[in-house]
């Protein structure tokens, strides 16, 4: 778990405890999981099979607000039979309010470091948590717990009952010192989930409760805002709305068929990127959906990546697997002829559609797949021309990006543990140099970034850029790495002026990620109102009468000459709902023609974003339309 420095952190994991002591009060027997901070709150899994219906379990819920151990528990006697049970969304706001009012009694976290054996005496019925704790202790790592309690354990009379508050869990910490610095208004549970134990789906599902909190109720508020109209720019939504994607059950899950106007708005991206590619040096590549057993191994794929590959297909006595990455074969077709250090640097790029194995229950329309078209590159480069390249690189995602409408953006730098060089591949020059050049690359394109230490994989430094929507959320979208350990598997290799073997640079380099993630993010972030360029549909052409179509029809000709994709609207409608059905699809233009525009070789324009702009010239429409098309805005 990282560490939480930040004030809100302490918050958020504090109140994942006060979950635990409020749904323990309700539910004595619940097992107790895990209860990390998370982006924006937290969550708390529970496992409930040995629990029986609160309304069944009332008197004995009113015993004790204590640990499942508590001897009141113990010896309170039920004469109802054990039945089986569901946490429910209706329980969340009763959760809640027993929350609020443990926060309002300025409960302190006390943190103690304590034996193994302790451990098991103080969670010696919860399973989960003897199971982390013989974890620690085979890490050889200090086992410690928190005890959330008054400073001094006072007792309060509930039906002529004295109860302690008292709740102790196993956690490294850091927690708020006291709950008077929690404001009681500024959290929410959401949802409730189901959670494989640890996240094997092989261990049994828990019920995760999630959370989310602020430093004060406005914030909080703003949230819920920024939430509810998060959904309503749902790309899945959206998606089926405007007719972009769907997903078919006989197809499979997480394998999405892009419709007419999905795919079309694909098909532009991808020619976008690909010229831009063209232009900046790039060379273009195709590569198999499968590839063999062989060159997997020789990439070490098959030792480090398995879990995410799909099994294999026997061809003739050999095995191959769906590929769940491009580098090994870009890799190949860099052996495929001997190279000079005047060939570098080289330039490969493919939207090459890879597999990678993701389980159910985190499938998500586009953003989350089983089959994706990555935007793939990789850069091979003598060692002097590495800081030139990551430069380039740099500057051709901020080009594109921006061409997108994404303008803010979080960077970081991941790089090695400077205490733990061992488990790193590549000398300390090679992680010098590199590091080096990713952070004057970053500043040169004038962004900030955050160095995380650690944070890099074992074969090299890697920078990450994360964009703002519209609404302000962050997505990760690019990805720069340099690798180490693929041009030393596939023992790939220049001859340098000295006539001489010598190892390359190697970059991997995603620029939009997956193309289905980012068309997923794109729909969000325009709320698919696709600016003109990328609309599938850009021009609706609406008739008032009958009279007025072999007009319509010579401005439609007009417009596909012009490579303007245009529609023309039913006639069986009435204007009005004609125009409504346009709006609801989206469409950039309206062009409604009558008797007036027919006499005058007009159109009376109606713009999703500006409204009606009024009768124009169809010659001077159909400039104005070429050049906002041509700039891209």
């Amino acid at each position: 778990m990282p560490k939480l420095e930040n004030k809100i952190e302490k918050i958020r994991h504090s109140l994942s405890h006060l979950l635990a002591m409020a749904v323990l009060e309700l539910y004595p027997k619940v097992k107790l999981g895990i209860g990390p901070v998370i982006e924006n709150g937290f969550y708390y899994d529970f496992d409930f099979s040995k629990t029986i219906n609160p309304k069944l379990h009332f008197c004995k819920a009113k015993l004790a607000r204590i640990i499942p151990n508590s001897k009141q528990i113990q010896n309170a006697k039920s004469k109802n039979p054990k039945q089986e049970f569901k946490l429910t969304p209706e329980m969340l706001p009763k959760l809640e309010k027993r929350m609020r009012e443990l926060i309002k009694q300025n409960l302190e976290f006390q943190k103690k470091i304590i034996s193994p054996l302790e451990a098991k005496k103080i969670f010696k019925d919860q399973p989960y948590k003897l199971e982390l704790i013989k974890e620690l202790q085979k890490a050889k790592q200090k086992i410690s717990i928190y005890e959330t309690k008054p400073k001094t354990l006072s007792s309060r009379n509930e039906t002529n009952s004295k109860i302690q508050i008292k709740f102790i869990d196993l956690c490294a910490g850091p927690h708020v010192k006291n709950t008077a610095e929690i404001d009681p208004e500024s959290f929410k549970l959401t949802k409730i989930a189901g959670a494989y134990w640890q996240g094997d789906e092989k261990n049994p599902m828990l019920t995760r409760i999630y959370g989310i909190a602020f430093e004060s109720k406005q914030k909080l508020d703003e949230y819920l805002k920024l939430l509810e109209e998060s959904e309503k720019r749902n790309h899945v939504v959206l998606g089926q709305k405007l007719e972009l994607f769907m997903i078919s059950e006989e197809v499979g899950q997480g394998l999405p068929l892009w419709l007419p106007n999905g795919a079309l708005i694909r098909q532009i991206i991808e020619d976008f990127i690909i010229q831009k590619y063209l232009q900046n040096g790039y060379k273009l590549v195709r590569t198999p959906h499968i590839g063999s057993e062989k060159l997997f191994s020789i990439s070490g794929h098959l030792n480090f990546y398995k879990d995410a590959m799909y099994a294999p297909v026997e061809i003739e006595k050999e095995k191959y697997y769906l590929k769940p990455m491009n580098c090994p074969m870009h890799l190949m077709i860099y052996k495929n002829s001997p190279k000079s250090y005047r060939d570098l640097p080289i330039r490969y790029a493919e939207l090459g559609t890879v597999y990678r194995y993701e389980k159910s229950g985190v499938l998500h329309g586009l953003t989350r797949v089983r089959g994706f078209t990555q935007d793939d590159g990789h850069i091979i480069c003598r060692k002097d021309q590495l800081e030139e390249e990551i430069e380039k690189a740099i500057e051709l995602t901020k080009n594109i990006l921006n061409t997108f409408g994404f303008k803010d953006f979080r960077v970081a730098l991941s790089v090695r543990d400077p205490k733990n060089k061992k488990k790193y591949l590549g000398s300390d020059a090679m992680w010098e140099k590199s590091e080096k050049a990713l952070a004057k690359g970053i500043k040169k394109a004038g962004w900030q970034f955050e160095r995380e230490e650690g944070e890099a994989v074992f074969y090299g430094p890697k920078m990450d850029i994360k964009a703002k929507d519209s609404l302000g959320r962050e997505w990760q979208i690019s990805t720069l790495q340099i690798d180490f350990n693929l041009p030393e598997r596939f023992d790939i290799y220049f001859i340098n002026e000295k006539s001489k073997k010598e190892r390359p640079f190697m970059l991997h380099r995603a620029l939009l990620g997956s193309l289905e993630r980012f068309t997923g993010l794109l729909i969000e972030h325009y709320n698919g109102a696709f600016p003109l360029w990328l609309a599938p549909i850009q021009v609706e052409i609406i008739t008032v009468g009958s009279r007025h179509q072999d007009y319509a029809r010579k401005i439609y000709s007009q417009l596909l000459e012009n490579n303007i994709r245009a529609s023309i609207s039913d006639e069986n409608l009435t204007v009005s709902k004609r125009i409504r059905e346009a709006e609801l699809k989206k469409i950039p233009y309206l062009l409604v023609v009558g008797d007036k525009e027919l006499a005058s070789s007009s159109v009376n324009v109606r713009s999703l974003k500006k409204g009606i702009l009024g009768n124009i010239k169809f010659e001077t429409f159909l400039k104005n339309l070429l050049e906002e098309i041509k700039e891209k805005k």
